[in-house]
């Protein structure tokens, strides 16, 4: 991505969510998301205009589910 992403999940009942952007070496870099949602389709944006290129994670969690999924950054 460059500079800027989208990520979209869904959720099939009303729970907690964390979605999260880590650096390749673990640290948290933004909380995009940490609230209660309602069942259905979700997408936000992540930008990250002011990081190095490089490859970083998203991590999103749920009580019952948790995905981890690479994105890598491109300048």
């Amino acid at each position: 991505f460059n500079p800027t992403t989208n990520i979209s999940f869904s959720v099939s009942k009303s729970t907690s969510v964390k979605l999260a952007v880590y650096d390749i070496l673990g640290k948290q870099i933004q909380v995009i998301v940490n609230t209660s949602l309602n069942p259905g389709s979700y997408t936000y944006s992540f930008n990250g205009a002011k990081l190095s290129s490089g490859t970083y994670f998203y991590r999103l969690e749920t009580p019952d589910f948790i995905q981890q999924k690479k994105m890598t950054l491109i300048k």
